[in-house]
């Protein structure tokens, strides 16, 4: 069952000290399609699913998207965002039975695992930002009292 996996930032317990191997935390693993399937629940209160899905790893929108979640990637890594992708309609792994998407499509899911927004259409690293600093959660995270 082919898929990939697109890590941009790996959050670590509130708990925990800072050290240098925080900061080498921040870089984008790629766990090709041999890993187990990645599951949603295991992200929970820890980071915020996007969730890519496309019927080929060939469709120009998959390649938008991920071009520019690739040019942003320090801003999604900020937001704690972690980046899942499924190219395999025909395999109907746990995310395609969890989340039903038709064709290329995009889900934001929020740390508490509610979905946030679904996109028919690739969309820009700016748009999917603000989409996420409108959160509660995130306005919780930062300390902003802005609606």
């Amino acid at each position: 069952m082919p898929f990939f996996v697109f890590i941009i930032v790996l959050a670590l317990g509130a708990a925990a000290q800072p050290s240098a191997a925080q900061d080498a935390v921040r870089a984008v693993v790629t766990v090709e399609a041999d890993a187990p399937e990645p599951d949603l629940d295991a992200l929970l209160w820890i980071a915020r699913p996007l969730v890519i899905f496309a019927d080929s790893p060939d469709d120009p929108r998959f390649g938008e998207q991920m071009q520019m979640l690739d040019a942003g990637a320090t801003d999604m890594a900020d937001r704690s965002v972690v980046v899942l992708t499924d190219t395999d309609p025909a395999a109907n792994g746990p995310l395609r039975q969890a989340l039903r998407p038709r064709g290329f499509g995009l889900v934001l899911i929020d740390t508490d695992g509610t979905i946030v927004q679904r996109r028919p259409a690739p969309t820009s690293v700016r748009d999917l930002a603000g989409a996420i600093d409108r959160l509660p959660s995130r306005r919780q995270e930062t300390g902003s009292m802005r609606r």
